[in-house]
């Protein structure tokens, strides 16, 4: 693959004055900071498998509309290519929920992290087009700011098995946004259509899941408002707005661009926590968020040439 086809982004992306794709993918980092406390909140209420067949039938009924819609209009004529990354975010998900289940907030975003520095390797052994210099800088510098964002508020060094899941995740997340870039080139699919295949894909594992588990479907009934005010908020902006902004991203910029963008929720998550809870940062927490907010922002509004 030649490094115009790899590129290939339209001349009114080139030309745009705001870098809408890259500014959707930071709202998203904003949202996804505020989604590790919310879930532990939510898994006083449910099972892990129960939480996500939740949260995603509500998020593919949703969208179900607008992919009949598409489809009617020929923008999703080549769904099923978009079936491997459901299945690859069915995996994110698993790993992230049991991992936010099994350790503390501070080490899943710190370990998630990482797929900042993951995905420029992944993207350079799938594509053979290595990332730019100042982009390997920026995701250095993020990963630095995410260190001392959040190891003051790590765990001592017990590496459990929560933990692994997040790594896993960060794996995962890494593997997700450059398959999406491979497997959907020059497929016929809006970011809406995308959106809903994974989610509906998502939906039905966690489905198979819980069958071969012997869930109690009881449990779904959840009489507390708090548990539906908070799924509500998670499937508007953590799921369907979150995946239609990345999948658009991804149609619009390059894999490492986007993990680097999207995983700068640590520090709006840290913020959420200042404002909301009213946890208090250490100067270096401070500085750590600085680096994050300036690494983000300079790839945001980088000119491509």
């Amino acid at each position: 693959m030649s490094k115009e086809e790899y590129m290939e982004v339209p001349s009114s992306v080139l030309k745009r004055r705001w870098p809408v794709a890259e500014l959707m993918l930071l709202a998203v980092a904003i949202f996804w900071g505020t989604s590790y406390g919310l879930t532990k909140e939510m898994l006083v209420f449910i099972s892990v498998l129960g939480f996500l067949f939740v949260r995603f039938t509500l998020t593919f009924l949703a969208l179900l509309p607008m992919f009949i819609r598409d489809y009617r209009r020929g923008l999703a004529n080549d769904w099923q290519a978009a079936i491997p990354t459901g299945i690859i975010l069915l995996a994110i998900f698993i790993c992230e929920t049991y991992g936010v289940f099994h350790t503390s907030a501070a080490n899943a975003a710190f370990l998630i992290s990482l797929c900042i520095i993951i995905t420029p390797f992944a993207e350079w052994l799938v594509f053979k087009q290595r990332p730019s210099e100042r982009l390997w800088v920026m995701a250095g510098l993020s990963v630095v700011g995410v260190a001392l964002l959040t190891v003051p508020a790590l765990e001592e060094i017990q590496f459990n098995r929560g933990d692994a899941f997040i790594l896993c995740a960060a794996l995962l997340r890494a593997a997700m946004v450059v398959m999406t870039k491979r497997v959907l080139k020059g497929k016929q699919l809006s970011a809406l259509a995308i959106t809903s295949i994974q989610s509906g894909v998502v939906m039905v594992g966690i489905c198979l899941l819980l069958l071969a588990t012997g869930f109690e479907w009881s449990q779904l009934l959840v009489s507390n408002s708090s548990f539906w005010m908070i799924s509500l908020y998670l499937v508007a902006f953590c799921t369907i707005f979150a995946f239609y902004a990345q999948n658009y991203g991804v149609k619009h910029s390059t894999p490492s661009k986007v993990s680097l963008l999207m995983g700068s929720e640590p520090v709006f998550g840290a913020l959420f926590a200042v404002a909301w809870l009213g946890e208090a940062l250490t100067l270096w927490q401070w500085a750590g968020g600085a680096l994050i907010v300036a690494a983000t922002c300079y790839v945001a509004f980088e000119r491509t040439e």
